[in-house]
């Protein structure tokens, strides 16, 4: 884990920089871990070996002259036996326990005294820290049989009971030690995974809302250029028709044209305007809602087809987010009535609410004398796909295909029933 300016916000300078060269010798000694492992075999030699083979019989201690002093080539060799192996104590830890522990009992059991024994505590704490656990009770017992032997050999200078409480509190407090660093390096491997796993996550949740905003996005504009772009073109049509034989005809139509276009660019104005950052972004109208599908329903009959349009029930006090799905969809169905069957059909259009249900049906008769239409699933476009997915938002759906005759009926069902509340929170 990289320790940051960020990380060391909080702390005390010298706190802070006691991390700050943590973490430099930590990345020092993952690029260079023999370093520390040979500066280990140094250490321990210099402080527990050097005074061994510099002590003389005139200046050894009471407790070691009860011991044997072997000449000095087999001392040394007794000394690189025991430290030596702790050259990998990290990567093959029970291997270097196994070969120090061998040492040392080689050596106790020739009577053999040596300062160097430390060496068989620091093989035990690294083979609890970096070895399998699964091997610790073994390692374990062998340490207890070599300090049981090592307390009788001490026994005619100091209890036996007073050396194997001494010599078993020292390898308690190696095996401690080792497993609280390995408890805490897991700890904090584990917080490092999750904090990556939630890095993760939080990109995948940027991506997905990305992605719905950009659904919203193209579904608006689908309905929006779609429904007044058919509008325009059918107005066009229609004018330029009427141009040569009812002129008064053809300025409506233009004047028609005129504030379709506009309003489409009101819309899209306020669609944009809901994905600009600034704060002193404009404010515009509110979203469409079903007091506006009068207004909606007499676009389209300028355009030529005859639209009836009735309400049963109180829609008008429906949510606004409800609201806007029934216009769009009832925008997106006369849409693809003025599309399909042109100017001359008929469209009854219904909204309906039955207690938490509200029913949306609109049918048209299709273009006079024309074929039937016959409904594939194959031929959906966009219009279709994104009024079942407004539907779908309150656990609707959206129901289309031919008849009675060349016409054509879309039907919608929508649940206006709250969501339950989650267990245990707030009604």
């Amino acid at each position: 884990m990289t320790v940051t300016s960020d990380d060391t916000a909080g702390m005390s300078p010298l706190v802070a920089r006691l991390a700050q060269a943590g973490q430099r010798l930590r990345q020092a000694d993952r690029a260079r871990p023999w370093v520390l492992d040979t500066a280990v075999v140094v250490v321990i030699f210099l402080m527990f070996c050097l005074p061994d083979l510099r002590d003389g019989d005139h200046d050894r201690h009471d407790i070691a002259l009860r011991f044997t002093r072997p000449p000095v080539a087999g001392m040394l060799a007794l000394q690189v036996g025991l430290v030596l192996p702790l050259l990998w104590r990290r990567r093959k830890p029970s291997v270097a326990f196994a070969v120090i522990a061998a040492v040392f009992l080689l050596q106790w059991s020739l009577g053999v005294a040596l300062r160097a024994d430390v060496a068989l505590l620091v093989a035990l704490y690294s083979l609890t820290l970096h070895g399998e656990l699964r091997r610790l009770p073994w390692a374990c017992a062998a340490m207890a049989g070599g300090l049981a032997l090592v307390a009788v050999g001490v026994s005619s200078v100091v209890s036996v009971w007073d050396a194997l409480f001494f010599l078993f509190s020292t390898a308690i407090a190696a095996v401690a030690v080792g497993l609280a660093v390995r408890i805490r390096r897991a700890q904090l491997a584990g917080l490092r995974e999750r904090a990556a796993r939630l890095e993760i996550e939080r990109d995948q949740r940027s991506k997905l809302a990305t992605a719905t905003e950009r659904t919203r996005v193209a579904r608006e504009m689908h309905d929006i250029v779609g429904h007044n772009l058919a509008v325009m073109v059918t107005l066009a049509d229609a004018g330029t028709y009427a141009s040569d034989i009812a002129p008064d005809r053809s300025k409506e139509a233009l004047q028609l044209i005129g504030d379709t276009g506009r309003q489409a660019l009101g819309e899209l104005r306020r669609m944009l305007g809901v994905l600009r950052e600034e704060a002193d972004a404009p404010a515009f109208r509110p979203q469409p809602g079903i007091s506006d599908i009068d207004a909606l329903c007499n676009r389209i009959r300028a355009a030529g087809p005859d639209i009836a349009y009735r309400t049963g029930g109180d829609v008008e006090v429906l949510d606004s987010g409800v609201q806007l799905t029934v216009y769009r969809i009832v925008q997106e169905a006369l849409t693809n009535s003025l599309k399909h069957a042109g100017a001359d059909t008929r469209v009854r259009l219904a909204l309906t609410k039955e207690g938490t249900r509200l029913h949306i049906r609109v049918q048209d008769t299709g273009p006079p004398g024309g074929p039937i239409r016959a409904g594939s699933p194959h031929e959906e476009g966009h219009g279709l796909v994104g009024m079942r997915e407004r539907a779908a938002l309150y656990g609707g759906s959206v129901v289309a295909g031919p008849g009675p005759g060349a016409g054509w009926t879309v039907q919608a069902a929508l649940d206006l029933a709250p969501l339950p509340a989650a267990e245990g929170g707030t009604p």
